[in-house]
């Protein structure tokens, strides 16, 4: 049996360690918190994330280490890779880690993106203001996530105020995009070069929280693209495991956003509604295994589950779904689990995903 050392206890390290126990693997945690979501699908080590002591502890009891989330200590990371192997490899997560070079990684792949400027002061903003038009979106380079981090500028007025709120360096501005709607690629890359997709994920985010996800195939034109601009970023990074991609729809054009080195919120719906998921998928990629098929299964969707579970847990199942708590507790913006349909048409999904939202607290 193999062991896993995940860097990370939230819920997709939970994720994780449910699909490892499906295909005889065993995950070992660090997180430094009490009661993690994972601590139900394995062994938890208590310690800060750049704990070397315990960062070695856990690189000598596994086979491969990985992490559920981006903003791991890539020096610590990178400390442990000659013990026992790290995926996705540190620079993946560096590029992740800094949005000037995430955008930079993108530019030079020849995947677009929205124009932008690097930020470090007042009169920074004001020129980009100037250059690229209002509103803006600013954001900080580093360590934003669920809509943290991040504000829009619509009068240049207002630059020193929103670069002061944001930290006063260290941003990025850019330009404000009317785009259709968000779509995110999921995909894996194995040791052994092995690449999977799945079918493009549409995503409905509000105040910054994803609130939910249906696979699509409705623009076969759009999908292709997505995963070629997939497959040049896990070649240019010579990446391990799932990563996944977020864009915007602008027409016929595909913008990038921000990729994530890790598995994502968008692709929960891989675990009913794909024949391996993402979660599964990610393990086989870094422990050197043949990838699973990422077909979809019928019409899958997922919503989820911010701030408060529902009261009665029975109507969920009420609706076919499938209901999946994270075991939090519950706080406004948090997210406490999701709930999956596989539906068997475009229509089926689209009036089962609208009835669960309704049951839903909001």
């Amino acid at each position: 049996m193999k062991t896993i050392g995940v860097i990370g206890a939230g819920q997709l390290g939970q994720m994780l360690g449910l699909a490892a126990a499906e295909v005889d693997m065993e995950c070992v945690f660090l997180d430094p918190a009490d009661n993690p979501p994972a601590s139900s699908a394995g062994r938890v080590i208590q310690a800060a994330f750049d704990d070397a002591a315990e960062l070695a502890a856990l690189a000598d009891c596994c086979d491969v280490i990985t992490y559920e989330f981006e903003n791991v200590p890539v020096d610590a990371v990178r400390a442990i890779e000659a013990v026992c192997p790290v995926y996705p490899p540190p620079s993946a997560l560096a590029y992740a880690q800094d949005r000037l070079s995430e955008k930079r990684l993108f530019e030079s792949l020849q995947i677009p993106v929205a124009p932008y400027r690097r930020i470090n002061s007042a009169k920074d903003l004001q020129q980009a203001s100037e250059d690229l038009g209002l509103p803006l979106v600013v954001k900080t380079r580093r360590l934003g996530y669920d809509g943290k981090g991040q504000a829009i500028l619509r009068n240049p007025g207002d630059a020193a105020e929103v670069v002061a709120i944001l930290g006063g360096q260290n941003l990025i501005a850019e330009q404000f995009v009317e785009f259709d709607y968000e779509v995110s690629i999921i995909g894996a890359r194995s040791t052994t070069t092995e690449t999977i997709a799945y079918d493009l994920s549409r995503n409905e985010h509000r105040d910054g929280i994803l609130r939910m996800s249906q696979a699509s195939d409705e623009n076969p034109q759009l999908g292709d693209l997505a995963k070629d601009y997939l497959s040049r970023i896990l070649s240019r990074l010579d990446y391990v495991g799932v990563l996944a991609l977020e864009l915007f729809v602008d027409g016929e054009q595909l913008l990038a956003n921000e990729f994530a080195p890790r598995v994502h919120n968008s692709g929960h719906w891989s675990i009913e509604g794909a024949r391996t998921s993402q979660f599964e998928n990610h393990l086989r990629a870094i422990s050197g295994m043949p990838l699973g098929d990422a077909s979809t299964l019928g019409f899958p969707g997922m919503v989820n589950i911010i701030g408060m579970m529902p009261e009665d847990r029975r109507l969920i199942c009420a609706e076919n779904a499938f209901l999946h708590d994270y075991g939090k507790t519950p706080r406004p913006g948090r997210k406490l689990g999701h709930a999956t349909i596989v539906a068997s048409s475009a229509t089926e999904l689209q009036l089962g995903l609208s009835r669960l939202r309704d049951l839903l607290p909001d």
